[in-house]
C-alpha cells in the first residue's frame, strides 16, 4: 500500500493557458502554473490527448488547419486532477513580401501584422535571431513567401536571397540558427566559363556584380525573376533574365535570356542612327518591376562611367522574350536609373513612374510641352506599361542643366505613390513624391506632372531645403504621413494635410543616420501601429 506524505493536496492551477495568435508554420507556446505535488502532466488538442505533450509548456508548430483549435491541460498528482481552461489557437496566413517595399506603389508598409506588438517587441526581446550564410555580398533586398511545399522537405516560409556572386538562396525563414540555416536549394545564374562581372573600376558594388537589384515574385507563374551580371575568360559581359522554380530553383520558361537592345538615335554608343545596348556599360541597380504579366528593368552605369543613355525594357513573364524597349535619352548622354535600388512604382491604371539620373535634357520643347530631341534625363518620368512604351508625362527642374552638370540629379531617391488624397477644394489628387541630391523634396500630381519651365518648378508641390543631406533613400506612406530619411539627417514625418504635404515635418527621430541615410518601412495592423509605425530598415 502506498501512503501519500501529511499534507499533500490535489493540484490547482495557479495561471491559465493564453489564447495564442501565431503565423502558419511557425510556433505557438502554451503555458500553464500549478501548484501541487508529484504533478504529471497532458495537453489535449480538440478533447484529444496530443502524443508526448507531457509538460507544463507546449510548444507546437501551427498549420493553417490549426486555426480555431483549443488546447488544455490536465494536472494530476495522487490526490486529484485539474483541467485548464480552453485557449484558442488562431492562426494567421503568413505574409508574403514578393516585390520591392510590398506593393508596386512602393508603399513600404506591411498593414496586415496581427502578431507582433509592442509588448511582444521590446529591448528584451528584439534583437538578432539568427543568421544566413552566402557567398557573396547581398544588395537586393531578400523578398519572402508563406507556406510554399519544397520536394523533399514539406510545407516552409521562405525567404529568397540574391548575391552579388551570381547565386539565388531559398532558406526556412523560420530556420535561422545552428544547421537549419542550411539552404533549402542554391541556383547559379552563371553559365559555363564564367564568373561574376568585375566592379568596373566603380566602387559602389566591389569586387564583384551578380545580382544587384531586388528581383521580384510572381506566385501564379511560380517563379522569382531576377537579373544577372555576368563576364566570361575572355573579357566579354553578359545580362541576362531568369526565371527560377519558386520551389527548385531551377530555370523556367526557357530561360535565362540573354539581354540585348537597340532604339533610334544618336545619343551616346550610337552608330548609324542606332543606340546600343552594351553589357559592360550598365548596371540593373533599381529593383525589378512586374505589371500584368510584364517584367520591366531598368539601367544604371558604372559611376556614370562611359557612355551611356537610359534604358527601360520589357519581358514578358511567361516566355522571358522581350516585348518593349523605351530609350529615354536617344540623342543624348547619360540619363541612369538607379534610384538608390528602390524600384519603378506603377498606379492601378498600369503606369510606371521612375526617377532618372543626371543625363541631358531638351530644354526646347515641342508643341506638347516634350524635349524636343526626345531626352528627358533628371527627369521625374511617367511611362506607359503597355507596348509601345511610352514616355506619358513628367517633371524636371527649372535648374534641370546646372542640377546635372554638378550631379546633383533627381535619380538618386526612389518614388513613392500615395493613395488618393483630397485638397482644400474637395478635389481628388493622385500625387508622387521623391527626391534627390539637391535636398529638396518634389511631389507632383499624377495626372499633370508639370513639365518644364526655365523659370520656375511647375509641380504640385516643392518643399526646398527640406534636408540636411542628400537623399539616397525613399519614402514610406502610412495613416496619414510621409516618413523620409535623407543622408546625414534624422526620418522626419510629414502630414498630408488639405491634399499637401505639411512645410515642415510635424515630427522626426532622435538619432540622425549618416551616409546613404535610411529607408523607413511600417508595421501595422491597418490603421493600428502594432510595433513601431516608424521601423527602420537600414539601406
Amino acid at each position: 500500500m502506498h501512503y501519500l506524505p501529511w499534507g499533500v493536496s490535489a493540484p490547482e492551477i495557479t495561471i491559465q493557458p493564453a489564447d495564442q495568435v501565431a503565423y502558419s508554420l511557425q510556433a505557438a507556446t502554451f503555458k500553464v502554473t500549478a501548484t501541487g505535488e508529484t504533478l504529471s502532466y497532458q495537453w489535449n488538442k480538440n478533447g484529444k490527448s496530443i502524443p508526448g505533450a507531457t509538460n507544463s509548456v507546449l510548444g507546437t508548430k501551427v498549420t493553417a488547419e490549426d486555426n480555431g483549435a483549443e488546447f488544455q491541460l490536465t494536472v494530476t498528482n495522487p490526490k486529484g486532477s485539474v483541467v485548464s481552461s480552453p485557449a484558442k489557437l488562431t492562426v494567421i496566413p503568413g505574409i508574403d513580401v514578393p516585390t520591392y517595399h510590398y506593393d508596386n506603389m512602393r508603399s513600404g508598409a506591411n498593414l496586415a501584422e496581427k502578431v507582433l506588438t509592442k509588448a511582444l517587441v521590446n529591448f528584451a526581446t528584439f534583437g538578432l535571431q539568427g543568421t544566413f550564410s552566402t557567398d557573396g555580398r547581398v544588395d537586393g533586398q531578400p523578398l519572402l513567401l508563406s507556406n510554399v511545399t519544397i520536394p523533399g522537405v514539406g510545407a516552409k516560409n521562405v525567404l529568397y536571397v540574391v548575391t552579388e556572386h551570381g547565386s539565388v538562396y531559398a532558406f526556412d525563414a523560420d530556420g535561422a540558427n545552428g544547421s537549419t540555416s542550411k539552404p533549402l536549394w542554391i541556383s547559379s545564374t552563371l553559365m559555363s566559363g564564367e564568373a561574376p562581372s568585375d566592379d568596373r573600376e566603380c566602387a559602389s558594388i566591389t569586387p564583384e556584380i551578380g545580382i544587384t537589384a531586388t528581383p521580384v515574385i510572381d506566385r501564379s507563374r511560380g517563379a522569382i525573376y531576377v537579373e544577372a551580371a555576368s563576364k566570361d575568360a575572355a573579357g566579354n559581359y553578359y545580362q541576362r533574365l531568369h526565371a527560377l522554380d519558386l520551389t527548385t530553383g531551377r530555370e523556367l520558361f526557357g530561360g535565362p535570356t540573354l539581354i540585348t537592345g537597340t532604339y533610334p538615335g544618336n545619343g551616346a554608343n550610337s552608330t548609324g542612327g542606332i543606340v546600343t545596348f552594351d553589357p559592360g556599360r550598365y548596371l540593373e541597380r533599381a529593383a525589378l518591376l512586374e505589371v500584368n504579366g510584364t517584367l520591366f528593368l531598368t539601367w544604371a552605369s558604372h559611376c556614370d562611367l562611359g557612355a551611356y543613355t537610359s534604358w527601360v525594357m520589357a519581358y514578358s513573364a511567361d516566355s522571358l522574350q522581350q516585348t518593349g524597349i523605351l530609350n529615354l535619352v536617344p540623342n543624348g548622354s547619360d540619363g541612369g536609373i538607379w534610384m538608390s535600388g528602390a524600384g519603378p512604382a506603377v498606379d492601378s491604371a498600369g503606369n510606371i513612374y521612375i526617377t532618372v539620373g543626371n543625363g541631358t535634357f531638351d530644354t526646347i520643347l515641342d508643341a506638347n510641352g516634350f524635349p524636343a530631341q526626345k531626352n528627358c534625363g533628371n527627369c521625374f518620368v511617367k511611362i506607359s506599361s503597355t507596348p509601345p512604351l511610352t514616355l506619358l508625362d513628367y517633371f524636371t527642374t527649372a535648374d534641370t542643366a546646372s542640377e546635372s552638370s554638378t550631379d546633383h540629379d533627381f535619380g538618386s531617391g526612389g518614388p513613392l505613390l500615395l493613395p488618393d488624397v483630397t485638397d482644400a477644394t474637395g478635389t481628388t489628387r493622385h500625387l508622387a513624391i521623391s527626391g534627390g541630391k539637391d535636398s529638396n523634396l518634389y511631389v507632383v500630381d499624377r495626372d499633370n506632372m508639370g513639365k518644364f519651365n526655365g523659370i520656375s518648378d511647375t509641380n504640385y508641390q516643392a518643399l526646398k531645403g527640406t534636408f540636411i543631406g542628400m537623399f539616397y533613400s525613399k519614402g514610406v506612406y502610412f495613416n496619414g504621413t510621409v516618413y523620409l530619411g535623407a543622408s546625414s539627417d534624422a526620418i522626419k514625418a510629414f502630414p498630408v494635410v488639405g491634399g499637401k504635404l505639411a512645410t515642415s515635418p510635424g515630427s522626426q527621430s532622435l538619432n540622425k543616420f549618416y551616409y546613404p541615410g535610411t529607408t523607413p518601412t511600417i508595421s501595422a495592423n491597418g490603421t493600428a501601429c502594432r510595433v513601431n509605425c516608424s521601423m527602420i530598415k537600414r539601406r
